[in-house]
């Protein structure tokens, strides 16, 4: 037994005297752990056995933000992750709490953004005995497959470098989800001060550069300098990497058409001439060299094949990715870039603007041609101002609001009102647009609010399908408790999809018809925050306005007619339907 451990056994025993020996405990050594890595905010449901935990971290000056559901901690702490670059974390309790939690990690995870869940868990003990604790759960077990990484932690004198190894696993390479199990018995665990002290653990460059190979970059430029009709396509990772200037100036100066991905938008403006957005359909189909910088060919880009890349073969693509395993996924890459995207995209402009004749001129008349018909041809639907509103009115709205605020953050999910707002609503910064990314998921509108407001300090805008918002929408309170500027729209068409839907004996309202003109901003007024009812495109703006101005805590009632809208969104291909007739 060593010095040290004969110390810990002393003073946890009460061999020496407190009096005689500075202590700290679990609680506290987790606190430390995280602050000397730069933690400033931890996303949070109380309860038991982390309810001192999070109070703790409070009074030693963390932000601790307390939701009402663990799945809207958990995306809040996800989201924070893609922001800051920093793993966003969520406390939760243990067993039920904890699974609330994990789909917020795994989604995390798909989505490659830093975040660590921390659950307290019941006693080791009991739990492996199967004897009956308190939410007993072997979460550890469970959360494996679901993230990058899981680890737990018995003893104090451990804490330091658990933490540290969730946060590098968290952030280096690719990154991910990862699980921090930390039993009960462990916060009250007490260890001399010093001793605490010595085994924290400060991370040092967790998410160090990776330089991509001489050869690849020399074969990726061979390809692209031969190309007639080249396009680069942004992925959120590009985003995450917070390399814009790069990312600018390998469009700008190889004046490449781009198609931005969702979370990419912004990266550079909407409106940028060599943005090839409003030409999507055409801009896969017909180019022949694709640069895919932070995107992966997963079902947003038609796993690379099929009509949306045209003809089979026509297309050669050179990708940036910093997992190796990410290539040939789909279809064959012919020239792999295998590092970080600030380092893959400078080795690319440094061997651009050696020897670099341009993009053909008559791809780039291509592109702006089928991009100005595109965008005259969508023109009248968004001037409407109709009552009650359609999609595309409201949104016509809603896109000028963020032209005139180009540094609000906008928070997007939904079906149709996800769907349509990706092509409508344009974005000016990057890390500006928040949504649903890789796995299409419902329900990750209030969290993502919160943490943006949370992370920034910016003005939030979250434009909310009706049926989305029900998946977090008593996060209102919460949004209302830290009197946070957020503005939620809420497209009301009573209903999922649409709100006409019936049910055929006539028994039960329709399976996707919600209760008819909700009120849904009296929500917001119960818990102190301004609520508004609109039914024009010029009311929304006005309210949107005066919300964004004042800063306060707002839900606006956008009314929608129920009609409007088509069975789940742009994707309604991937929702199989019966073309049998019912029997006789």
């Amino acid at each position: 037994m060593t010095v040290q451990a004969q110390n810990i056994d002393a003073i946890t025993a009460g061999a020496v005297p407190h009096e005689e020996a500075e202590l700290t405990d679990g609680f506290h050594l987790v606190i430390d752990a995280l602050k000397l890595n730069g933690i400033e905010t931890i996303y949070n449901v109380p309860g038991i056995p982390i309810t001192d935990l999070g109070r703790l971290a409070q009074a030693e000056g963390l932000r601790v933000v307390s939701f009402r559901h663990e799945q809207n901690a958990g995306n809040a702490a996800a989201i924070a992750g893609f922001l800051t670059k920093k793993p966003g974390i969520c406390l939760t309790v243990s067993a039920p709490g904890f699974l609330n939690g994990l789909t917020a990690l795994a989604n995390a995870t798909t989505n490659c953004f830093p975040m660590i869940l921390i659950s307290g868990s019941s006693e080791r003990e009991i739990v492996d005995l199967q004897q009956g604790d308190y939410e007993e759960m072997d979460q550890l077990a469970i959360a494996k497959p679901l993230c990058k990484a899981a680890f737990r932690v018995l003893h104090a004198a451990d804490i330091g470098i658990g933490v540290a190894r969730a946060i590098r696993a968290a952030v280096s390479g690719r990154p991910g989800g990862v699980y921090l199990d930390l039993p009960a018995k462990l916060f009250s665990q007490v260890i001399d001060a010093d001793l605490g002290a010595r085994s924290l653990v400060k991370v040092i460059d967790p998410a160090p550069a990776q330089i991509p190979a001489p050869a690849s970059v020399a074969r990726a430029l061979d390809l692209l300098k031969g190309a007639e009709r080249p396009l680069i396509i942004l992925g959120k990772g590009a985003a995450y990497a917070q390399a814009d200037e790069a990312v600018r100036a390998l469009v700008e100066e190889s004046g490449i058409p781009y198609v931005p991905m969702s979370m990419a938008k912004g990266l550079l403006p909407d409106t940028h001439p060599l943005s090839a957005g409003a030409a999507r359909s055409t801009a896969l189909k017909d180019s022949d060299v694709v640069v895919l910088v932070g995107a992966r060919l997963n079902w947003l880009l038609s796993h690379g094949k099929g009509k949306t890349w045209g003809e089979p073969g026509s297309k050669r693509f050179i990708q940036i990715d910093i997992e190796p395993r990410e290539m040939d996924s789909n279809v064959e890459i012919a020239a792999p870039l295998v590092g970080d995207i600030g380092s893959c995209v400078e080795a690319l402009l440094e061997g651009i603007r050696k020897d670099w004749k341009g993009a053909p001129e008559n791809w780039l008349q291509t592109i702006r041609t089928k991009r100005e018909a595109n965008i005259a041809k969508m023109a009248p639907k968004l001037m409407k101002n109709t009552s009650p509103m359609c999609f595309h009115s409201a949104l016509g709205a809603l896109r000028t609001v963020i032209k005139e605020r180009p540094d609000a953050i906008l928070v997007n999910e939904g079906a149709n009102t996800l769907d349509l707002a990706r092509g409508i609503i344009d974005m000016y910064q990057p890390r500006k647009r928040l949504d649903v990314g890789t796995w299409g998921v419902m329900g990750i509108g209030m969290g993502f609010a919160v943490a943006a407001a949370v992370e920034t300090g910016k003005p939030v805008l979250a434009v909310e399908g009706d049926s989305a918002f029900g998946f977090s929408g008593m996060e209102v309170e919460t949004i209302c408790r830290y009197d946070l500027p957020v503005c939620i729209v809420i497209f009301n068409n009573n209903g999922i999809y649409r709100g006409t839907d019936t049910d055929p004996t006539g028994r039960d309202p329709g399976t996707t018809v919600f209760v008819k003109d909700s009120r849904y901003d009296k929500m917001m007024e119960a818990f102190g925050g301004v609520g508004v009812n609109v039914t024009t495109p010029d009311e929304l703006k006005r309210a949107v306005d005066a919300a964004m101005d004042s800063g306060k805590p707002t839900l606006i009632n956008a009314v929608i007619d129920p009609a409007a809208g088509s069975e789940s969104g742009n994707i309604g291909s991937l929702n199989p339907q019966s073309t049998l007739k019912k029997k006789k």
